[in-house]
């Protein structure tokens, strides 16, 4: 074998190595993209959430109790991590997510202060700020929200508490806000 022949031999696998790595690569973003239109899907996690955008700031979240349920997503590092939970608006029209034993969850321990979010609520996608609320009073507030809720879209998966429900020990909760 001559030094050309080698050499184009040489060429020709790097050419092969490098399409089936690029193949491959190209595979992996495409199903990605495709079990993001797919999940979150009842308790498995998803990807991106896609939908239409929002036409700017929220400050009234009421029509959250209008939705069975919502989708968080969340970035751990660069990959985009998202869930099915409840939300809940107050009265007043602030939005807070339930976490049931939530000490456990996977993407609660990746939420920081004024975390950057993505709450998709029927089809329409909003930017938004998360922050773990620890104040007992704003705590209660948030449990008589979701039992509100709850009485009216509560199902077999999800249950209505009793209206006196006493707040459960493990549970946490994030209240969202806009950012528009």
């Amino acid at each position: 074998m001559t030094e050309e022949q080698a050499t184009q031999d040489n060429s020709k696998l790097k050419l092969i190595l490098g399409g089936s790595i690029a193949s491959v690569l190209a595979a992996g973003v495409i199903g990605f993209l495709v079990y993001s239109s797919i999940c979150p899907c009842d308790r498995t996690p998803g990807g991106f959430l896609f939908g239409d955008d929002s036409d700017g700031q929220v400050n009234d979240w009421s029509f959250a109790n209008d939705v069975e349920l919502c989708q968080l997503q969340i970035y751990d590092g660069i990959r985009p991590h998202s869930i099915n939970l409840n939300c809940m608006a107050t009265p007043e029209g602030e939005m807070y997510l339930s976490c049931s034993v939530c000490d456990t969850k996977y993407w609660a321990a990746r939420v920081g202060e004024n975390e950057r979010g993505v709450m998709r609520l029927d089809g329409v996608v909003y930017p938004v700020y998360l922050n773990r609320i620890t104040d007992s009073a704003t705590m209660d507030r948030a449990w008589q929200a979701r039992v509100t809720k709850l009485q009216i879209h509560g199902g077999p998966g999800n249950p209505a508490p009793p209206t006196n429900a006493p707040r459960a020990d493990r549970w946490w909760t994030f209240q969202v806000t806009s950012r528009g």
